[in-house]
């Protein structure tokens, strides 16, 4: 998929409009588990049969994310992955502060380029590291857990 979802960006929505959104995500499951593994999904007007519209699936699975997100009250923001965040956005997209960023580019850990003399970081980059860190952390829990265990302190 070449776009990634953040959220909450802007105002969140309001409660009629979160309950709208909830009903149009559950239809839109429903739907997307009756075509599968389809790449493309016919869609038809409900006023005028004759009238359709050919979606790609990736494109439903999208919009699934956006109402998911909806849903839970949280406003969102769409970004191309080839799109390049400064570092403040990348902190916001991450939920750490603009110095941590900054600490992970110059140690590279989150690769960067320069513009002049600010940093610009690739979405697609910050998305990496966000997977990195959080698989990292599961296994910190799940040896806590296991070690937990063997001690009976379940």
């Amino acid at each position: 998929m070449s776009a990634t979802l953040s959220g909450p960006v802007e105002e969140p929505l309001r409660e009629d409009q979160t309950e709208h959104a909830q009903q149009a995500l559950a239809g839109l499951e429903d739907l997307l588990a009756r075509i599968g593994d389809r790449d493309l999904v016919e869609l038809h007007s409900s006023e005028d049969p004759a009238e359709s519209l050919q979606v790609p699936a990736p494109a439903l699975r999208l919009f699934r994310d956006v109402l998911a997100q909806l849903s839970a009250g949280h406003a969102v923001q769409i970004l191309p992955i080839h799109a390049e965040l400064t570092t403040q956005q990348a902190a916001e997209l991450l939920n750490v502060s603009r110095p941590h960023v900054v600490k992970l580019v110059e140690d590279g850990t989150l690769p960067a380029r320069r513009v002049g003399t600010h940093r610009r970081i690739r979405v697609q980059d910050v998305m990496d590291y966000r997977r990195r860190d959080d698989q990292r952390r599961r296994g910190v829990l799940d040896d806590l857990a296991e070690e937990a265990e063997e001690l009976g302190l379940e």
